[in-house]
């Protein structure tokens, strides 16, 4: 996307002054509903009740407005936006399925998406085969006569591992699948699935979309036709849709999203490039470093790594990656990404050394670089992981 495009999209797609006041910020359309003037224009709206406003939970002026601006974004014909990156994905996947039928998902998706599948819909009979999605090849053998969609995350946001995503729309297409793809890790500065066959993207619109860590969010991107079929179902059967002041959150957000995007990313390939060199650390996870598996088809398909990488410390001494995380104090402990701070996701935080199930390593540790100046984070990973070898000592007698 050029930059022109990508101005234009960010600051007048959708807007238009002269029905606000001359108002620079569209304002808040803060109401629940609508009113008419006669019975012929509300039974209009409520006929086209996707794209006119007739109550808030269907769609808003304020909403309208961010969901054209992310289509747009995306290469898509039509979005809708959810209460939730997780609402936006059960809509996405649940529109498409009914009993008996299959789901082909890549290992290690967001925990949600995953018991969204293996246990909500399980319950009602669809079965998903879980496959290693960095082999091309197990997609085509996951394939049943019963197989409806194709879920894709990537990269995924832990360990970064990517499918090729131009082959998987192919052989879906070929077989008229569904795919749907989770683009949060990427955002979609970083990757533009739509443009490489994929029929739906899916947005934790909470991360770098709204970028200031005080809106949650999701977003559903793909045809009109697809929007209208989900918005008569899901969306409006379940209602996990967005409030007005989020939109207008959202909105505020894209207007910094370049910004904000690319210095995430180039301060994360400079902690990378630190961190690869440290003795303190068994190995770094990223899609543009040049040690991971994937690192060709990233630079192929992606325009930006995003500002995410995750790091495996070189100690099995549980205390030791506790004292590695306790302190730090530049890189904030808690989840999520893409907002001006930066953050700090340790694995062993899911369980406690007693009952560890090793789904993922103990001593990883998820990073995401905020708006910090690089120093500064880069020196708050060196005290760090200088502390994660000092030998505790013992407390001293009352």
């Amino acid at each position: 996307m050029s930059s022109p495009d990508l101005s234009y999209i960010l600051n007048e797609l959708g807007e238009d002054h002269s029905l606000h006041y001359g108002a620079v910020s569209p304002p808040i359309y803060q109401t629940t509903n609508f009113c008419f003037r006669d019975v012929a224009h509300m039974r209009e709206a409520l006929q086209h009740e996707s794209s006119i406003p007739f109550y808030t939970r269907g769609t808003n002026p304020t909403i309208d407005v961010v969901r054209k601006k992310l289509a747009a974004l995306e290469g898509a014909e039509d979005a809708l936006l959810f209460a939730s990156g997780s609402a936006a994905v059960a809509a996405a996947v649940m529109v498409h399925l009914r009993a008996g039928d299959h789901v082909v998902c890549v290992q290690k998706p967001y925990s949600w998406s995953n018991k969204l599948l293996n246990v909500m819909l399980a319950r009602f009979g669809v079965t998903t085969t879980m496959i290693d999605g960095t082999r091309p090849e197990a997609f085509a053998e996951a394939l049943q006569p019963a197989t409806k969609l194709i879920f894709l995350e990537s990269p995924n946001s832990t360990t970064y591992e990517l499918q090729d995503l131009a082959a998987v729309a192919k052989l879906a297409r070929a077989r008229g699948i569904v795919t749907v793809i989770d683009n949060s890790t990427a955002s979609p500065l970083g990757q533009q699935p739509i443009a490489l066959g994929i029929d739906l993207v899916v947005h934790s619109a909470t991360k770098y979309i709204g970028g200031h860590s005080d809106a949650i969010a999701g977003v559903v991107c793909g045809t009109h036709a697809m929007m209208e079929r989900i918005f008569a179902s899901e969306f409006m059967t379940l209602g996990g849709v967005l409030s007005p002041f989020n939109a207008w959150l959202l909105l505020r957000g894209l207007r910094t999203l370049p910004l904000r995007y690319e210095r995430s990313c180039r301060t994360a390939e400079r902690l990378v490039a630190f961190l690869e060199t440290h003795p303190g650390v068994e190995r770094v996870y990223y899609p543009f470093s040049e040690t991971h598996p994937q690192h060709e088809l990233a630079r192929q398909q992606m325009t930006w790594a995003g500002g995410q990488f995750s790091v495996l410390l070189r100690t099995q001494a549980w205390d030791a990656v506790e004292r590695f995380c306790n302190t730090l104090k530049r890189f904030l402990l808690g989840c999520s990404w893409g907002g001006h701070e930066s953050l700090a996701f340790p694995m062993c935080t899911l369980y406690d050394s007693a009952n560890y199930q090793a789904v993922l390593p103990f001593n990883l540790v998820r990073f995401y670089a905020g708006l910090e100046e690089p120093e500064v984070l880069i020196e708050d990973l060196r005290r760090a992981l200088a502390a994660m070898d000092a030998v505790p000592q013992p407390a001293k007698p009352h």
